[in-house]
């Protein structure tokens, strides 16, 4: 079997998400920084795994210390944010991994699913090369709900059904599997859409729209519209008559999901975990 962490990138397996990221990635590193709190549930689902592939890396938030780790990220722009003595990366798609049959002991996947030109072949990709997977998502019947998409920019919410996957359909692909909330504090530094439920303000900067997929794959047009309209809200004190409960809270729940469990084809993968 080939060594995993020596594996040669792949420009077949390349998605159109390469080309996504290579337009909206720029600064993303600045503005997508890794919550702690979620790196320790992270890699507390991960276990003791020794060998851990990260599928849809971008620039390499949450990935584990202490293991042999490689990344597949499609995207050119998001892997030169790596930092210096990051883990190696592959350029690949989730669709097709260029690796044997469970090479790892555990897979991760932290909010790229809805970047996947085909669901059902990436899911049985991570469970083909890993023993286990840890996979962030979101489920968008409780994100539709969110302030900013409800009130201000609908459009968001109706771009992003068409791409999440619903967990209905996600956990059926996985069969049995453990789905745990994942709550976002008010001072959470991963700036993803529903990040800033707290600091609406953040919705006027340019800059951190950018680095959000939701914001850059919606029409601009009603980005624009619905901002303004938060700008005039916040100005005229109307935001803080509707949503100043939220001020006293010290997290909430945007429909972020951590999913678990065995591969199916782990229980043939011998002692180790991988195959002769």
């Amino acid at each position: 079997m080939s060594n995993p962490l020596t594996v040669s990138p792949s420009p077949a397996s390349l998605t159109g998400t390469a080309a996504v990221y290579d337009r909206i990635g720029i600064g993303y590193s600045a503005v997508r920084r890794p919550d702690p709190r979620w790196a320790a549930l992270i890699h507390s689902a991960l276990g003791d795994a020794r060998t851990v592939l990260n599928v849809g890396a971008g620039s390499g938030a949450y990935e584990p210390a202490g293991v042999a780790l490689v990344a597949v990220e499609p995207s050119q722009e998001m892997r030169s944010q790596r930092p210096p003595g990051s883990a190696p990366c592959v350029a690949a798609g989730a669709e097709r991994l260029p690796f044997d049959d469970q090479s790892f002991d555990a897979v991760m996947a932290v909010l790229t699913v809805h970047h996947w030109s085909d669901l059902e072949a990436g899911i049985a990709e991570l469970q083909r090369v890993a023993r286990r997977f840890a996979i962030v998502t979101y489920d968008m019947d409780v994100q539709g709900d969110f302030w900013f998409t409800r009130d201000y920019v609908p459009e968001i919410a109706d771009a992003e059904r068409s791409r999440v996957p619903s967990m209905e359909r996600l956990t059926s692909l996985l069969g049995p599997c453990e789905v745990t909330n994942l709550p976002v504090w008010h001072d959470f530094t991963d700036g993803f859409m529903t990040a800033f439920w707290r600091r609406p303000d953040a919705y006027l900067d340019p800059a951190t729209r950018r680095a959000c997929s939701a914001f850059a794959l919606t029409d601009q047009v009603a980005i624009a519209r619905g901002v303004s309209r938060l700008e005039e809200d916040l100005a005229s004190g109307t935001w803080q008559s509707r949503y100043g409960d939220l001020l006293d809270r010290e997290d909430f729940d945007a429909g972020f999901r951590l999913v678990t469990g065995v591969s199916p084809h782990a229980a043939t993968a011998g002692a180790s975990g991988r195959t002769a």
